[in-house]
């Protein structure tokens, strides 16, 4: 068998698809950061290694690192489980304290426990770890078996150093890349998505933005239509039945919240899915996380947090979108094929004399 070669994808390849900003779609009344991207938050920056052996394997991990944290010096943190048919590894201690100690790992289904164990290996490493004793890994996944051989395992040590070495700020590679190389949602092929946003909190602005690992069930609706694979023309195979979908949702701000806050940031992270249509289903895992990168900073009063809640549902719909806009059509493991969402089509159908008025142009 030929041995699996990391891919690492910093950042976005010319001649990207185009994201929903550039086809005129707009969510929500708010203002993106300059990349609209997770990492338009200081100090938060994204790693990806994509582990392709076509046809039979599509998969990846994705690595969402904020600078400098560890077990000394853990982050404000909050965890939401929508629905809990999944695998979010350190979710437990997340919840207990409120704090995160290692970045946030995204990856498939069966590679999950290999790569919490690659991050811990790593962490060990780091400065300021030689002596520690206890650790808590915080990795997630989806189940990318539809289009990769999900039980060969074959995300492996390296891939996780890859990404977690490889991370940085600047543009997010989007799409089949990472964690979401074999991942679908709503009908199409799906993947890593991000977005930002910029809110007010007592006057002062402040960042948020989110990444979604998208792979769940549903009817995808944009701007408030109904989009289906048949309403946009022949596909391939049918997509995978709702039971098997996941989506997990990673939240950084610089705002001050203390972890409790957050805990109710990453609430409307997963409540913005239904926005985009999402099923949650009964074998679907629905999780967020959410972190804050100030941990000393004074929490904002509670009825100051609204703009920043608005910002994560707008900022997580608008990251789903962009998941679909950015993948390409894959076959995998099977003979499988998930379809890409046309941009054009997709545009045809907003057009449509009924369609919402926030399509500008």
């Amino acid at each position: 068998m030929e041995p699996l070669e990391p891919m690492a994808h910093a950042r976005p390849a010319q001649g990207a698809r185009p994201r929903a900003r550039d086809l005129g779609l707009d969510f929500g009344r708010g203002s993106t950061g300059p990349l609209n991207a997770i990492t338009d938050v200081p100090g938060v920056r994204v790693g990806h290694t994509t582990v392709r052996r076509p046809p039979d394997v599509h998969s990846g991990v994705t690595a969402v690192v904020p600078d400098g944290v560890g077990p000394h010096a853990p982050l404000p943190a909050g965890v939401f489980t929508g629905n809990g048919y999944g695998k979010l590894i350190g979710t437990t201690q997340v919840t207990e304290l409120g704090a995160l100690e290692t970045p946030v790992l995204l990856t498939s289904t069966l590679s999950a426990f290999r790569v919490a164990d690659a991050l811990v290996g790593w962490m060990l490493e780091q400065p300021g770890c030689g002596e520690v004793r206890s650790l808590n890994p915080v990795v997630g996944e989806c189940n990318d078996g539809f289009l990769s051989d999900i039980r060969a395992r074959p995300v492996h040590e390296e891939h996780v150093r890859a990404a977690l070495d490889g991370a940085s700020g600047g543009p997010v590679a989007e799409g089949c890349v990472g964690a979401g190389t074999g991942t679908g949602a709503l009908g199409f092929k799906a993947g890593i998505g991000t977005a930002s946003r910029t809110p007010q909190l007592a006057g002062k602005p402040y960042t948020a933005g989110a990444l979604v690992q998208a792979n769940f069930g549903g009817t995808l609706r944009v701007l408030g239509r109904c989009v289906t694979p048949r309403s946009l023309g022949p596909t391939g195979d049918p997509s995978p039945a709702a039971e098997t979908g996941s989506c997990v949702i990673v939240v950084a701000t610089d705002a001050p919240v203390d972890a409790r806050q957050l805990t109710r940031v990453a609430r409307r992270a997963v409540f913005a899915l239904a926005r985009t249509g999402a099923a949650y289903s009964h074998g679907s895992g629905d999780y967020a996380v959410a972190f804050g990168t100030r941990p000393a900073a004074v929490p904002v009063a509670d009825d100051e947090l609204g703009p920043l809640f608005e910002a994560v549902l707008d900022a997580v719909e608008e990251a789903v979108l962009n998941s679909l806009l950015a993948a390409t059509t894959t076959t995998g493991f099977g003979g499988h094929t998930l379809p890409a969402l046309p941009a054009d089509r997709l545009l045809d159908v907003l057009r449509d004399p009924a369609a919402s008025p926030r399509l500008r142009g």
